[in-house]
């Protein structure tokens, strides 16, 4: 079958998509022997191109100033590439900027991509460097003006064509490579690349179901597509099972990664696939627990225990590696300032080495009593303990739209739910209109959990407290 591909080079005002615009873009459509159509055009990208971008490309300001928005040229854009393979070097930079630039539009972008650097490396092996312009030098690459859009297009395409024109090894590798890794023979019976290219670039939770229509498998995943392409290319038990029952797919995009989450946890409980309860993998084999021992001191401890041995335990929190496990015992310990023979951060016998510096009380020593000791070790309890949630709060995180929000309540120290709403359209402190906006879900450890767990990561969400 042949394929139509659109062989894209872009500039823009800096690195990363979600912030930066782009300030020229070039598309050369090709049926991987011969050019069908070319285009080029500036872009005003509305902000500021920096002295630095103007020294690498030549784009200044004036040149950008009468020159069409984005979405001006976003439906020539959409006609060119569609059907098409969208092609780069590097293509994962340049689908992201013209991917955002849809999505600030309310319009959802998806192409199949394939990355001429990762061509050239299988297809040429061997150079020091697969930067464009390293390859210029060292192929002979025919180019236009370097670092813009269609000289750097030019010399793409000499290398497209380059790749293609080799044997039918390459050609083999290049269908790999569009189809995510996928081969065709992976997929279950029913399920073609076609309905997998179909899949949605976004995050949410997507179902596989039986012949009989029967959800067997949920998951959650930042890329939908990507992560079920990754399904039937993975060798593991689990992928096995998939591929032998599946017969179809559907999704729920939900733009916040938490929302995602917590609706991944309750589709697992209410229908209880079968895939899903066979699964025997710990994410997080590293817990904090806690006992009394003998003198009634309360004592905390990190281990790695047994599936097994864990049900015996008093377990407060799990973590996946043993360095933030400590870490949070640590800094529990610090806080409320308990004994570090207590916490077993310590193993020495006698009084601990905080004693010494008057930082523990000495319950080490049996200085100070277990009632005593006891009143601060149950509060680090309590804030160690990942099924129970302190404050009453709404979590705010982005949505499934542009100028839409995910909405998350806590209150009364349990999950509530979630739902979407535009917060430019709610008045300062409205919690009564934002409470308005959640569908109500069942509270339960491990979705506590899970909320405590992505407060405490690198997760940049908006708090109210209520």
């Amino acid at each position: 079958m042949e394929h139509k591909y659109a062989i894209v080079d872009i500039e823009t005002t800096g690195g990363r998509a979600a912030w930066d615009k782009i300030t020229e873009i070039a598309i050369v459509v090709h049926n991987g022997t011969e050019v069908l159509e070319t285009f080029e055009t500036l872009l005003n990208p509305e902000t500021n191109i920096p002295y630095g971008i103007t020294e690498l490309t030549g784009i200044t300001n004036d040149m950008v100033r009468s020159a069409p928005r984005f979405y001006e040229v976003a439906k020539r854009i959409v006609e060119l590439t569609e059907g098409a393979i969208f092609v780069a070097h590097n293509v994962r930079f340049d689908y992201s900027f013209v991917q955002e630039e849809f999505k600030r539009l309310g319009f959802t972008y998806t192409r199949r991509q394939l990355c001429t650097v990762r061509m050239a490396r299988k297809v040429f092996p061997g150079y020091s460097s697969y930067s464009l312009g390293n390859l210029i030098v060292a192929m002979g690459l025919t180019a236009g003006d370097r670092h813009r859009a269609m000289g750097d297009t030019i010399a793409t395409v000499d290398l497209f064509e380059r790749i293609m024109a080799q044997s039918g090894a390459a050609a083999k590798e290049v269908r790999t490579m569009v189809n995510l890794g996928v081969r065709e023979s992976k997929l279950p019976k029913n399920f073609s690349l076609e309905k997998l290219h179909s899949l949605p670039e976004a995050c949410g939770v997507y179902y596989f179901h039986n012949e009989d229509g029967d959800v067997v498998y949920v998951g959650k995943a930042l890329n939908i597509k990507k992560r079920i392409a990754q399904h039937f290319t993975d060798q593991t038990e689990k992928a096995a099972k998939l591929q032998a029952q599946v017969d179809d797919v559907s999704w729920e995009v939900t733009g916040s990664e938490l929302v995602a989450l917590l609706k991944e946890s309750h589709e697992i409980k209410r229908m209880r696939p079968p895939i899903n309860r066979a699964q025997k993998v710990r994410e997080y084999p590293f817990v904090i627990h806690t006992f009394e021992n003998q003198a009634g001191y309360i004592c905390f401890d990190v281990g790695k225990p047994t599936a097994k041995t864990r049900k015996t335990l008093r377990v407060l929190s799990a973590y996946p590696d043993l360095p933030h496990a400590k870490g949070w015992l640590k800094g529990a310990q610090k806080r409320f300032n308990l004994c570090l023979r207590h916490c077993h951060l310590e193993e020495r016998s006698g009084a601990c080495f905080d004693y010494h510096l008057k930082l523990c009380l000495g319950a080490c020593v049996g200085v100070e009593s277990p009632a005593d000791y006891n009143e601060r070790a149950q509060a680090a309890l309590l804030a160690l303990d990942e099924s129970l949630l302190e404050q009453d709060f709404f979590l705010i995180d982005k949505g499934r739209t542009p100028g839409e929000n995910a909405v998350v309540l806590v209150e009364g120290g349990e999950y509530q739910g979630y739902g979407y709403i535009n917060m430019d359209e709610v008045e300062a402190n409205d919690f009564e209109g934002l409470k308005e906006s959640i569908e109500p879900f069942e509270s339960n450890p491990e979705v506590k959990r899970l909320i405590r767990r992505f407060l405490a990561g690198s997760h940049r969400l908006k708090i109210l407290k209520l």
